[in-house]
């Protein structure tokens, strides 16, 4: 289901040479409105690699602890990228006919930030021979590698339900899915999905050589793959 854009931009750097993004997804929890997406066939479901800028909300009055918000999942419970009710970042992955996850990545940071926008890559390669290469998250440009969680996926682990043909979601996980809730509050922009290929954050934005702050960068370049993009429109 489609949501309103709003004009939110995450960077006036144009004069920079940087990315000027004006145009944002509005979530608000208290309504549940949400993208959803089903593919005709499977991508490549060893090797993808999801981007997406994100800005939490207190729309609709709700505050933090407000419980789990789910920015981006396949057709089962526990295969997803979330906000945690603890307020940390977690990305799960479910093999198909399971309800429960077989590999965890859990931040030891919080998310409690509602200011400002941060960029978020969700990068996996599960035939990586380095474990802890397998599945690798980035926030603004930096590796995370302190984990509170860290549950890494076999060795060509083939079968989680995210780039598969089943349904996807954006801002909530729904009855489809296993159980209906996880309703995301707040915006995301430039939001890619990469098919085939693990990707670091340096394909998505790139560090303003003034300000020293990671900024959006043109993605227009990058082969996509035929499984799944969802991407915010130009204006």
């Amino acid at each position: 289901m489609g949501r309103p854009f709003n004009i939110h931009p995450i960077t006036d750097d144009s004069a920079l040479g940087g990315k000027e993004i004006e145009r944002s997804l509005v979530f608000d929890a208290s309504d549940g409105l949400h993208l959803t997406r089903t593919p005709s066939s499977a991508g490549n479901q060893k090797k993808w690699t999801f981007s997406c800028w994100i800005k939490r909300s207190e729309l609709g009055g709700s505050s933090f602890n407000a419980g789990e918000m789910r920015i981006f999942g396949g057709d089962a419970n526990a295969s997803h990228i979330f906000i945690s009710s603890g307020e940390t970042l977690r990305w799960d992955l479910s093999p198909e006919g399971s309800s429960s996850a077989s590999a965890t990545l859990t931040t030891n940071r919080l998310m409690r930030d509602h200011i400002n926008w941060f960029h978020l890559v969700c990068a996996l390669d599960t035939d990586e021979s380095t474990a802890d290469n397998r599945m690798r998250m980035y926030i603004n440009g930096v590796e995370e590698t302190a984990f509170n969680t860290r549950s890494n996926p076999s060795q060509g682990f083939s079968t989680n339900r995210m780039n598969n043909n089943g349904l996807h979601t954006l801002g909530r996980r729904t009855s489809a899915q296993g159980s209906d809730g996880m309703k995301f509050d707040g915006y995301m922009a430039e939001i890619n999905f990469i098919d085939g290929q693990q990707y670091d954050p340096s394909y998505f934005g790139e560090t303003n050589s003034v300000t020293g702050q990671w900024i959006p960068k043109d993605t227009s370049g990058l082969t996509f793959g035929t499984c799944l993009l969802y991407t915010s429109p130009s204006p």
